[in-house]
């Protein structure tokens, strides 16, 4: 058995859609994470892995911002990738003209529709908004794009509005209406109300694009799917700008494990993709990170590492093999001789009951002193009591 979650999850009647698209955007919203910038050889090493994992379709980037980013979009074009590749447009002519011209399969055009942005971000009213948004929708429809329609701060914006908004999209040829969750300031509950509310005026997919400012991306996600949206916006590691987005690792191992919604993803490079995009954006993967964390399949404590030796999902959800991930014992304070003795085995180290005592106590001891338990202080210690060895 690979995993083991709780039995009471099936318990839950609960429907999700029969086709749920994954659209990633760490290369043009986790690339807004404030000190990130990514060259053109650095995307297409992401894009790649993303490609290699499976996902539906790839944000490649915002090709109007600079001649790089076009550069960059460009190559990822030419690498013929299985998923689609889409970009970020302004509702204006020329930056879809400019999506166009990269050879994109689609665009993702956007426009701000809260009181709160249409009066202190574009002074205009929302007449004047309806009309700037549909004539770009029409123009890259015109041009066979794939076109989503994403309503900036749309969990802030008036619920009639918002409807007209995108009904109009629809209308207008939109193939997919986005809620984005500009700062994250949603519950699931209000993202429930909010997708059925829509769903019952929209014949067009519905997807989430979720910040995590509180920390509910993940679930905002979950139950906008059973509500009745259709895809969702994701990033690696949950980067992007302020508290990120929704943790495109977090989210495909939830739906996988814990709702039995299997993507068909290839989730054995999970971890080494979080890898690669922390190496590549210089943003280090937290310790505790959910899912690819180091410390998610590290264990120091005794008791739960005599249990964890015995059977590792009596601490584990799932074991580290299904993501590319691996499982380490850590000692320290808490260690016992389990755990000392599993160390020394794998080192091929033969002890007295004596003197592995010795060895656990004078590790809970270096230990206290501030000194981390590496394997060369561990073999100093083994040696302080046994004597030579050869490691």
């Amino acid at each position: 058995m690979d995993y083991f979650v709780s039995p009471y999850n099936k318990a839950a009647d609960l429907k999700f859609p029969n086709d749920v698209k994954i659209y990633d955007t760490t290369l043009r919203d986790g690339e807004q994470t404030p000190g990130v910038c990514l060259g053109t050889s650095e995307k297409l090493q992401i894009a790649r892995k993303l490609d290699e994992l499976g996902i539906h379709q790839i944000e490649a980037g915002f090709p109007v911002v600079s001649k790089q980013e076009e550069r960059s979009v460009k190559a990822i074009v030419n690498e013929d990738l299985d998923a689609q590749i889409l970009v970020l447009s302004r509702t204006k002519k020329e930056d879809i003209d400019k999506a166009i011209d990269c050879g994109v399969d689609g665009i993702i055009t956007f426009m701000a529709t809260s009181d709160l942005h249409l009066k202190h971000k574009f002074n205009m009213s929302r007449e004047e908004i309806l009309n700037v948004c549909m004539n770009s929708i029409e123009h890259a429809k015109d041009h066979g794009l794939f076109v989503a329609f994403s309503a900036e701060d749309a969990t802030r914006t008036d619920i009639d509005f918002l409807k007209q908004v995108y009904k109009k999209a629809e209308n207008c040829g939109a193939d997919r209406v986005h809620i984005a969750d500009t700062v994250g300031a949603i519950s699931p509950q209000g993202m429930d109300y909010l997708v059925r509310e829509l769903r019952s005026d929209l014949k067009a997919e519905i997807a989430l694009h979720c910040h995590n400012d509180f920390g509910l991306a993940v679930s905002n996600c979950i139950s906008g799917l059973l509500a009745g949206a259709n895809a969702v916006s994701t990033t690696v590691n949950g980067i992007g700008e302020r508290a990120g987005n929704t943790s495109l690792e977090e989210l495909v191992m939830s739906l996988h494990l814990i709702y039995g919604v299997d993507l068909g993803f290839n989730i054995s490079i999970f971890y080494e993709l979080s890898q690669l995009v922390g190496k590549l954006t210089n943003m280090k993967v937290p310790e505790n990170k959910p899912i690819v964390g180091k410390n998610v399949f590290r264990h120091e404590s005794g008791i739960h590492v005599d249990a964890v030796i015995e059977e590792p999902l009596t601490y584990e959800p799932f074991l580290p093999e299904m993501i590319g991930h691996h499982r380490k014992i850590v000692l320290g304070k808490h260690s016992g001789c389990r755990a000392v003795k599993a160390k020394l085995d794998a080192c091929g180290i033969d002890v007295t009951t004596e003197e592995l005592c010795k060895i656990v106590e004078n590790v809970k001891r270096r230990r206290e002193e501030g000194k981390y338990i590496n394997d060369k202080l561990f073999n100093e210690i083994v040696r302080s009591v046994r004597g030579p060895f050869d490691p």
